[in-house]
């Protein structure tokens, strides 16, 4: 396949939806000797801030000189962005060479009973990640959970390390009504004896993570159990500096990406690396705050401009809302136009109580995607501010509504979706 008949290949089985469990990824991967398992994988699920502490881990061992794979989801612009080593995606050339091997394969074991059904779309790019990983002679890779854990097609590999960053009510048609529930999914991909950092606090969740590490015997890092172990300081420059300290040692840094919730991640991240530290491979203190401090990751608090303030910001669901509205609260004082949109199943009316209040005009918009709501639905479950409602389905027209209609000195926020923030990152590049 070339490259345009791969991406309508990956269209056509994405409307397979979403389906758990291990058996189509390990019965694909054996045809490929089994490549997840001649390599380590860092295993990072949670709710919120996984994607973030995936790219932090991946700077800062790629700056000891390994060679680290990085596979997370979603995508902003291209479906490459997803497979990436030390920081460069996989070529559009790669990636449909690997993918028309992958499909022949398939065909084959469907063809032989061997397998019942296509893969879905994540299990078909996970197992192309962990395939061309190998190929690439990876050190070591880095793998995002897609959704819950337990059941999720990265669950295959035996980490040195897993992670579980944030716990909260998301996803709750597939994952539980309860944070219990959530989080006895999300402690799915905790391996017997294998160290477990978490970074969610002290509750029902952890509590839920806790016994599941009990349970296989896996060493359990609370990385923010300890009394005043995280402590954050406003600076100048829109930024937070953070000073975090950990049984073994103690980190002042000031990462690259805004906002508090970041430091949070930073710290996730640092916790991970001191377990890598132990148990793998030797890493520095200085090159550890170095990755948090360089590490670049697109669409969450991403400053576009500066006059006019444009930020985007792929927060879609409450916890994300939260973060965003922390920050604009803190930083941004100017007038604020807001260009949103989000999916159908997430908690529309939630997230807008959190987010509209603060901005005098709110342009609601779409972006192509079959889960995404139209204006129309929003505006209905957000009634209490049609006010400040302009419908756009356009998603480029919106942004260049906001922009005509915002003076240098005042400020819009893009936000709702990362599929939002692609788009608007196709027709607005940097």
């Amino acid at each position: 396949m070339n490259y345009h008949e791969c991406l309508r290949y990956l269209e056509k089985i994405q409307n397979l939806g979403i389906k758990f469990g291990l058996d189509n990824v390990r019965a694909i991967l054996s045809l490929f000797d089994n490549p997840h398992q001649k390599h380590p994988s860092v295993l990072v699920g949670g709710t919120n801030g996984k994607g973030s502490v995936c790219a932090m881990l991946a700077r800062i061992l790629s700056l000891h000189g390994f060679r680290v794979g990085l596979y997370t989801s979603p995508h902003l612009v291209k479906v490459e962005e997803r497979i990436r080593i030390n920081g460069e995606p996989i070529s559009s050339r790669s990636f449909s060479r690997e993918l028309t091997i992958l499909r022949d394969r398939i065909e084959a074991l469907i063809a032989s009973k061997k397998l019942l059904s296509l893969p879905t779309y994540f299990e078909m790019l996970t197992c192309l990640a962990l395939i061309y990983f190998e190929k690439q002679k990876v050190d070591i890779a880095i793998l995002e959970v897609g959704m819950g854990g337990r059941f999720d097609a990265t669950n295959v590999v035996i980490p040195p390390v897993s992670v579980i960053t944030t716990v909260s009510k998301e996803h709750q048609k597939f994952l539980g009504n309860t944070l219990s529930q959530i989080a006895f999914e999300k402690a799915g991909i905790i391996k017997p004896k294998v160290p477990l950092v978490c970074g969610v606090k002290r509750g029902e969740a952890q509590r839920t993570i806790k016994k599941k590490a009990r349970e296989l015997a896996a060493p359990f890092y609370g990385a923010f159990d300890e009394k005043d172990c995280f402590q954050v300081r406003k600076t100048r420059e829109s930024r937070y500096s953070f000073f975090y300290k950990s049984k073994r040692d103690e980190y002042s840094f000031t990462p690259s990406l805004l906002g508090k919730h970041q430091g949070e991640n930073a710290a996730v991240a640092i916790a991970a690396s001191e377990q890598l530290n132990a148990n793998w491979k030797k890493l520095e203190k200085k090159k550890i705050i170095q990755g948090i401090e360089e590490t670049r990751w697109e669409g969450r608090l991403e400053v576009r401009s500066r006059r006019p303030l444009v930020i985007l910001d792929g927060a879609h669901n409450e916890e994300g809302a939260k973060a965003l509205k922390a920050y604009i609260q803190e930083f941004v004082s100017t007038p604020l136009i807001l260009v949103v949109a989000f999916m159908r199943d997430k908690k529309i009316t939630k997230m807008a109580n959190l987010l509209f209040p603060l901005a005098k005009k709110i342009i609601l918009t779409c972006f192509p995607y079959f889960r995404a709501a139209k204006p129309e639905e929003i505006s209905a479950q957000a009634r209490r501010f049609k006010e400040k409602f302009v419908l756009e389905p356009d998603a480029k027209r919106a942004v260049k509504t906001a922009l005509s209609e915002t003076s240098p000195q005042g400020s819009i926020v893009i936000t709702g979706s990362l599929y939002l923030v692609g788009e608007i990152t196709k027709h607005f590049p940097k």
